[in-house]
């Protein structure tokens, strides 16, 4: 795996939160053989024992459930500690979300969408009654989940400063999903200044509430630039598939160009289904993007 990547151009990856344990000895020797270098990975990294797919809210720090909170803090702390032993500078982290025992409004809302199709169920009048109505009833569960989130976050933060590891928090794409957009600002507030915590701008995510109104990517970015420390880029298709090779969509990458900095992590991250001529093209446009903002990169 580690091969394939440097053989497409890459010297530097992130790794996902699909490691499986088995994977850890062969990317330990890629490592240590200098194939290839790891700037951050994705909690949870690798997958808890047991776990033999994709599984990034297997538990989730906002939950009210006080044994699935521990599980997070420990494998949390777990990912912080690989992180630190291949050299990554930051963990990427999903922070949980609202639940609803009954009737998810979100839930209800993207049937809906998928019934309508999205682009023609975003341009109708009864889209925006039904998403404020959807936002309302999160907002109003939302303090039940606040404390617990900030809770688990102070309990993996001193790890983190120990090992010189960033928490990256994500943006995410689901209604119900914390932090709300607007809440990251209060999130960032609540961790205090010497928070081990910084905001992780994924394209694809916030092109999707971009189109459905939540948000203003621009000014969303505008707004949390100060906090960001590294980026998920992806483009997002007609239909509203997210992962897609860069510059087939409708991301503005040339805005989204204009926020980064020497200090950022950028990582191309596409679908399964791209091909390596995708992966190949997608790694260009961003490297031309860089030269036109003046970078150099490796």
């Amino acid at each position: 795996m580690a091969m394939e990547m440097a053989d497409l151009g890459f010297s530097q990856i992130e790794l996902s939160h699909g490691i499986r344990i088995i994977l850890v000895p062969g990317l330990l020797k890629a490592i240590e053989e200098k194939v290839i270098s790891v700037v951050s990975t994705h909690n949870f990294c690798p997958l808890p024992a047991g776990i033999n797919q994709a599984a990034p809210n297997l538990f989730e720090p906002s939950s009210r459930y006080a044994r699935e909170r521990e599980q997070w803090v420990r494998h949390t702390k777990r990912s912080i500690e690989f992180a630190a032993q291949v050299g990554a500078g930051a963990v990427v982290c999903h922070l949980g979300g609202v639940d609803f025992f009954w009737a998810n409004p979100a839930e209800k809302l993207r049937r809906w969408i998928n019934a309508q199709g999205s682009p023609q169920a975003f341009a109708q009048p009864l889209f925006a009654s039904m998403r404020d109505r959807a936002m309302e009833r999160i907002q109003k569960r939302l303090p039940l989940y606040w404390t617990s989130l900030i809770e688990s976050i102070h309990r993996v933060e001193p790890l983190a400063r120990e090992k010189h590891v960033r928490l990256g928090f994500e943006n995410r794409e689901r209604l119900e999903e914390l932090p709300i957009d607007s809440d990251f600002g209060r999130l960032f507030e609540a961790l205090g200044p010497d928070s081990a915590g910084g905001y992780w701008h994924d394209t694809g995510h916030a092109e999707l509430k971009h189109r459905n109104g939540l948000i203003d990517h621009q000014k969303h970015l505008e707004t949390l630039a100060s906090r960001l420390i590294g980026f998920h880029l992806h483009d997002v298709n007609a239909g509203g598939e997210d992962h897609q090779p860069i510059g087939s969509g409708s991301v503005d990458f040339s805005m989204i160009s204009s926020f980064w900095q020497p200090h950022h992590t950028l990582v191309l991250e596409l679908s399964p289904g791209a091909s390596p001529g995708d992966v190949v093209e997608s790694r260009q446009r961003i490297e031309a993007l860089l030269v036109s903002r003046g970078f150099t990169f490796r």
